[in-house]
């Protein structure tokens, strides 16, 4: 895994720009300008990593490059991770990165949100909250920890769940089901996922799971043999299915100048 990691984070070209959307250093978000013709829309990407400090947003790398290269504005947040502040700061960052984003100049609306393993999560929960859904055109979840509450009863990953928000479900029921998007409804906008069936990472039943609970505007595609990195990794054939699924959840299909 570490190979992969090294290979996803390493960049081609640099970013355009670095905005800091706080005074923390993990509050910050990275510019990629499109390749010309440019969409006029700009993609949000939250990074996986289990909610946890060893992963920031640098594995994104590879993946933000190729959505720039077609055609996308990108940004790519980062944010405190759990061990750092818990949920309650790693929610606070994402929301004040997603409405730093909205409300950038040089980026345009209507914005995609792309999420990643923990980062499924949290675009999943994000398209909920009224920092990003005025300018929210879809959000597509690639491989994510959909669902809290099953990502907690399989320990994955030395229950990051548990550790991400501090506290039991029995304990804090109510503090579970605000951090959990299969416990928030319907989305408000097209949810399209994405899951390897041979993912031994986050299993495909997560994303399943977060389906028969939510309803509305949803869809997985399940790709066989596919594993958990495939989705973000622009050498692989599953990341074609990622720009299929991104071009059917943008709102202006083809290019503008």
């Amino acid at each position: 895994m570490t190979s992969v990691l090294t290979r996803l984070a390493t960049a081609t070209t640099p970013v355009d720009r670095t905005t800091a959307y706080g005074s923390h250093p993990d509050q910050v978000y990275d510019v990629r300008a499109p390749s010309w013709p440019a969409r006029g829309v700009t993609a949000l990407v939250v990074h996986g990593g289990f909610w946890r400090p060893a992963y920031d947003r640098a594995h994104a790398t590879g993946q933000s490059e190729a959505l720039a290269a077609n055609g996308f504005h990108v940004a790519t947040i980062e944010y405190r991770r759990a061990a750092e502040g818990g949920w309650p700061d790693l929610r606070d960052d994402v929301t004040a990165a997603a409405a730093a984003v909205v409300a950038d100049e040089g980026l345009p609306d209507p914005v995609v949100l792309v999420g990643h393993s923990a980062g499924g999560h949290l675009v999943l929960w994000l398209q909920h909250h009224p920092a990003v859904r005025p300018a929210l055109a879809g959000t597509v979840a690639l491989a994510p920890c959909a669902d809290l509450h099953l990502v907690h009863r399989l320990g994955l990953d030395g229950d990051a769940a548990l550790a991400l928000l501090g506290v039991a479900p029995e304990d804090d029921p109510q503090a579970w089901d605000a951090a959990d998007p299969a416990r928030l409804g319907a989305p408000p906008r097209p949810v399209r996922i994405l899951h390897g069936e041979a993912d031994d990472r986050v299993p495909l039943e997560v994303s399943t799971s977060y389906l028969e609970e939510v309803g509305g505007d949803t869809a997985l595609g399940m790709l066989p043999g596919v594993d958990h990195f495939a989705l973000i990794d622009p050498t692989s054939a599953a990341f074609t299915r990622v720009g299929e699924v991104l071009d059917a959840v943008s709102p202006r299909l083809g290019f503008s100048s």
